[in-house]
């Protein structure tokens, strides 16, 4: 019987042990030799164009876990379009404005206070900042280059540039001139060291987990004498504008009569969380049906929104939220 033997492979052979990273790196030496970026966009119609609008990065910090991850999901969704046929082309941009590069030049020349950044002079500060703001682009650009993302480095842009101020400017001129603009009033997180609004960016860089107190809050009844029902809040400096109270329907809820004379209602659970002493404080449970205190209205605690009573506010509504 003739011996049986495996036609020649086209393909080269592939060792079992092999070296990722040396693999990817001559797929980037090859991408950058055969110009592929390039010509990804140079080869498709100029009136055939997918724009997308990049947030910046800050090159005065190095990418973290979270540029990797918005790198690899930008670069999926370009590459995608490119493969429709669209021409894109990714200009890469730099943020230069904000509190980061400004709170690093204060530690290396150490001021402490608006007051010592006035002192030391807002052009020379400001001078001091931008020396520092593009300190880590070569960094920046092996990392972009390293997770294999297409942007093109010849055409960057920075927001402290007078020329990319002025566009911010012209874009909000033309809103202006099609009064899409108005005044209004916002809550922001304020740092009273550095004198500015901050950020959500900047506010959870400071997140951290702490322990505050809750508090139980009675509402009195209107009509109803002594008698108040009981709300659980960890979020206390929300009370002065406070105009309704919520009830689960799933939730069964008691009446409270206590040695003194007064009703509370709450959860029927909690009863003896909230009454700790027992018998030596309730005299009486009641059932209280949920249905009995829907529509009841309630005092305000404060008189600031008062007035909003005869529009329905400062009343008992139902919600499944409500735990």
């Amino acid at each position: 019987m003739e011996n049986l033997r495996s036609p020649p492979s086209l393909f080269d052979e592939v060792p079992s042990q092999e070296n990722f990273a040396r693999l990817e790196r001559e797929t980037l030496e090859f991408w950058d030799s055969q110009r592929l970026f390039e010509k990804s966009a140079q080869n498709r119609p100029a009136d055939k164009r997918f724009v997308f609008y990049d947030g910046p990065p800050f090159a005065s910090g190095l990418p973290h876990y979270g540029n990797l991850l918005a790198s690899i999901v930008k670069d999926v969704v370009l590459r995608y379009w490119t493969m429709r046929g669209f021409r894109v082309e990714r200009r890469f941009g730099w943020d230069c404005h904000g509190l980061p590069v400004e709170n690093d030049a204060e530690q290396q020349l150490g001021l402490k206070t608006r007051r010592d950044i006035l002192e030391y002079g807002v052009p020379r500060f400001s001078e001091y900042c931008r020396g520092l703001v593009l300190r880590y682009t070569e960094e920046w650009q092996q990392f972009i280059r390293r997770v294999g993302r297409w942007v093109d480095w010849s055409d960057q842009y920075h927001t402290m540039d007078p020329e990319y101020m002025e566009s911010v400017w012209w874009v909000f001129k033309s809103l202006w001139d099609k009064d899409l603009i108005y005044e209004g009033y916002k809550s922001l997180a304020y740092c009273p060291r550095c004198a500015t609004p901050l950020s959500n960016f900047e506010v959870n860089q400071g997140y951290r987990d702490t322990q505050d107190p809750s508090v139980v809050v009675r509402f009195a009844l209107t009509g109803a004498e002594n008698t108040s029902l009981l709300a659980w809040t960890t979020t206390p400096w929300t009370l002065p504008c406070n105009t309704g109270l919520a009830v689960n329907p799933a939730i069964e809820y008691a009446r409270v009569r206590t040695r003194s004379g007064e009703e509370f209602i709450l959860a029927r659970e909690l009863v003896e969380t909230v009454f700790a002493r027992g018998e030596e404080e309730i005299s009486a449970i009641e059932v209280q049906p949920v249905d009995a205190l829907l529509g009841k209205r309630y005092e305000p605690l404060f008189d600031y929104f008062a007035p909003l009573s005869d529009e329905g506010a400062f009343r008992v509504v139902a919600a499944d939220f409500v735990s």
